[in-house]
């Protein structure tokens, strides 16, 4: 008997042991890309409390002490009040990123929804085109958007910013495949059953069981539209500065010659992406959820 539990038990515990290995090995492997991920981030906000010299000589881990020289730089030196102005950039861009965030994740979330609940016979051809819009890049087609905007008298304003988010291929595409995964067509019967209207069905149903991509896409459109300096410098195309962007003047900071103060440029950064840290904390929970629930198989 005891040969025989000694047989029985080895494998076990290999088992067991290959798994404590391979746990270990996981661990210290995220650990590393967590360090690689977050290490350019500190770095970034570190060289916001340094000064120039400090900053071109050397390299860092530990805050500086010029962080107050750099916030008077940054806000009170005429130079850099001409290019850059904090709460002119938060404004004018949450401006654009929200509505043009709300409106991508809302209308992809509709259109993957149409597709996957509704038979018709362009089903298919309708999601095929979407696919191919979606292997479309921006640039290529630029020239002939900005003539359009032009001839439509939609330069210098939001506008041309704000409403093409509302036709959003990427989003399409994985909100559809998160629905054929996570979302049963039985419960849509149900609904129809109890006399819930389609669109109805769409807002109380479908939406709150999409919350977990609907926050990851919400997270993605609000960084692309955040970071976005490409179209906004083919339409703002005026030297109005209460209408720049956040981005455009972080360029407009560093394409300069004038500006020498790599501290207080590298606090600009540091202020044009905390927005998006607090966008992706406050959506986080969303996302682990639903890693969570795809985890799960009833």
């Amino acid at each position: 008997m005891s040969k025989m539990k000694q047989t029985y038990g080895e494998p076990k515990d290999n088992y067991t042991a290959k798994l404590r290995t391979k746990s270990i090995i996981l661990t210290v492997w995220f650990i590393i890309l967590t360090i690689i991920c977050l290490l350019p981030i500190y770095i970034l906000v570190i060289n916001a409390t340094r000064n120039t010299h400090e900053i071109a000589n050397s390299i860092s881990f530990l805050p500086g002490t010029n962080l107050g020289k750099n916030i008077q730089t940054l806000f009170k030196d005429n130079n850099y009040k001409t290019v850059f102005n904090v709460l002119i950039g938060y404004k004018n861009s949450l401006l654009i990123t929200a509505i043009s965030t709300c409106l991508t994740v809302f209308f992809s979330a509709m259109t993957a929804y149409g597709i996957h609940v509704y038979d018709f016979k362009l089903k298919e051809i309708s999601y095929t085109v979407i696919l191919l819009v979606m292997m479309v890049p921006m640039q290529v087609t630029s020239a002939g958007f900005v003539a359009f905007m032009l001839k439509l008298h939609l330069t210098d304003t939001y506008w041309p910013l704000i409403i093409p988010a509302v036709a959003a291929p990427a989003v399409v595409y994985f909100m559809r495949s998160y629905m054929k995964s996570s979302f049963p067509l039985d419960i849509v019967e149900a609904a129809r059953i109890d006399g819930c209207s389609e669109f109805r069905t769409f807002i109380s149903i479908a939406i709150p069981m999409m919350k977990p991509a609907i926050a990851v896409q919400a997270i993605f459109a609000f960084i692309a539209s955040w970071n976005n300096f490409y179209t906004p410098n083919m339409i703002l195309i005026s030297s109005n500065f209460g209408q720049k962007t956040l981005p455009m003047m972080i360029s407009a900071i560093q394409a300069s010659d004038k500006f020498i103060d790599y501290g207080a440029i590298y606090l600009a950064i540091a202020l044009s992406i905390l927005p998006i840290v607090i966008i992706y904390i406050a959506l986080s929970r969303f996302i682990i959820a639903g890693v969570a629930l795809g985890g799960v198989k009833e």
